[in-house]
């Protein structure tokens, strides 16, 4: 029987593990932390009884993953709240512009870009499941469904801007664009900027944005649950500092960043590979803000309690200035914040009456100063009283986000940067393969990128399993 080693037990790690677990490989999981699941975890950050999503907590690309889609997760405890509307976006004029289930629901907010949005989105959703298995699958691959996949891209490689600016006339539906293109963590004005707002939009009406009951940690545990039954072993407050301490096995697959895998693989890395782990970029970090409130957020556009995600950023102009800043070393003045209130679908987050949420905008890799008062101030721009409603906060800069979880250089919450050429090399040329044999690379920073769907671990796992033999 073959034996593998799986360091890191995020959504990545935990896929990995248990692809190959269900192919007959005997796996063990090592987790430097107390607790599975990387940036996939809940605790109470400010108060008792106020359970906040440290990391990750809203779900598109989870639900959607063609391989937590195979899984019995519901067996395992997890189950999906979908609030009903995908997302909010307020407006300085006290209107919101909504992320409906439903296009045509969707369109009928965007007066005069009504038409333009269903002929943007109704391809897309009516194709999601082929189109989602397009990117989320494997890099290399013969596309099966290449129509679909050309029109995507005919419009996933222009700038977010330019794209807003040529579709639509009206800042409605400019700024619905916007702010789920800010998601890509790129300039708006960049190349393929794009892509990231095609498919969250198309994701909120094909499967919803939806939170976990009981939080992030709830998906994590239920991955680790499946994984135990399938005859897993899992090693927490486990801390591998030398890939020698796992001692013989047949794979070791890695679910850390590549400046991390220099550092735990040492010589077993060529000098040529190692070197481009070393150039490997990281984008933009975040400065996230978790709250305890004494009631819900005073949205001023009352629409906005609709949905667990909120877009705080106002126009597409502003919204693009706020995300070229962090890559020009800035913070805006009045940045992006990406807002989540679960605790308005899912009463397990906090005591009756009280609510969580949290907000973050991104900043430069690894800054240190505070965001609290622009976040704030954006917060009382669209929610007024906003601030009273405050009893306690908990504030994560770049540095203690890293310190949290080590996969996240800088506050980079991406693996890495969305650049056109890491898309493609994502680390390297050779993917998931480190050139050393039996080692394998897991993370976010292979393809298809960030997002909790846990596809970067399952396909590095059939890499193993195919060089094993086995598929």
């Amino acid at each position: 029987m073959k034996r593998a080693a799986i360091v890191g037990a995020g959504p990545n790690g935990l896929s990995a593990a248990i692809t190959l677990a269900r192919a007959g490989v005997a796996t063990t999981l090592f987790e430097a932390a107390e607790t599975v699941g990387g940036a996939a975890r809940t605790a109470e950050l400010t108060l008792p009884r106020f359970r906040h999503d440290v990391g990750s907590s809203v779900y598109p690309l989870g639900v959607a993953s063609p391989f937590f889609r195979q899984l019995p997760l519901e067996q395992f405890g997890l189950r999906w709240i979908e609030p009903a509307a995908a997302m909010a976006h307020p407006l300085a004029d006290g209107s919101a512009v909504m992320l409906e289930h439903s296009v045509e629901a969707t369109a009928a907010g965007l007066g005069e870009d009504a038409a333009a949005w269903r002929r943007l989105m109704d391809p897309l959703v009516e194709g999601w499941p082929e189109l989602c298995g397009e990117l989320l699958g494997p890099v290399l691959h013969v596309p099966r469904h290449p129509l679909l996949l050309a029109r995507f891209g005919v419009f996933a490689m222009l700038p977010a801007t330019a794209l807003g600016k040529m579709l639509f006339g009206g800042e409605r539906a400019r700024a619905l664009f916007a702010g789920c293109a800010a998601h890509s963590v790129r300039p708006l004005e960049s190349v393929m900027s794009a892509a990231v707002g095609l498919v969250l939009g198309a994701a909120g009406h094909a499967v919803g944005w939806p939170i976990a009951e009981g939080g992030a940690q709830a998906i994590s545990n239920a991955l680790a649950a499946y994984f135990v039954s399938l005859g897993g072993e899992i090693r927490t407050g486990a801390k591998i500092s030398d890939l020698r301490e796992l001692g013989e096995v047949d794979a070791i697959l890695c679910d850390v960043s590549p400046q991390q895998l220099r550092q735990i693989a040492g010589a077993r890395l060529s000098q040529g590979y190692a070197k481009k782990m070393e150039r490997f970029a990281y984008g933009p970090g975040v400065f996230k803000v978790d709250w305890a409130l004494s009631e819900a957020i005073p949205w001023r556009a009352k629409e906005c309690l609709r949905a667990a995600t909120v877009h705080v950023g106002g126009t597409m102009e502003e919204i693009a200035a706020a995300e070229s800043a962090p890559w020009r070393g800035e913070i805006a003045a009045r940045p992006f914040v990406l807002v989540t209130q679960p605790s308005l679908f899912d009463p397990t987050r906090a005591p009756e009456g009280g609510h969580t949420a949290w907000g973050y905008c991104h900043v430069p890799n690894g800054w240190e100063g505070s965001a609290v008062e622009a976040i704030e101030a954006q917060m009382e721009r669209f929610a007024p009283g906003f601030r009273e409603c405050v009893l306690a906060r908990h504030v994560m800069g770049t540095r203690a986000l890293e310190d949290w979880d080590a996969n996240l250089i800088g506050g980079d919450i991406s693996g890495g940067a969305m650049t056109v050429g890491q898309m493609v090399a994502r680390p390297a040329l050779s993917l998931y393969r480190t050139g050393a044999k039996g080692l394998y690379l897991c993370s976010a920073s292979t393809p298809p990128g960030g997002g909790v769907h846990g596809m970067c671990g399952h396909l590095a796992a059939v890499q193993t399993l195919q060089d094993f033999g086995k598929t």
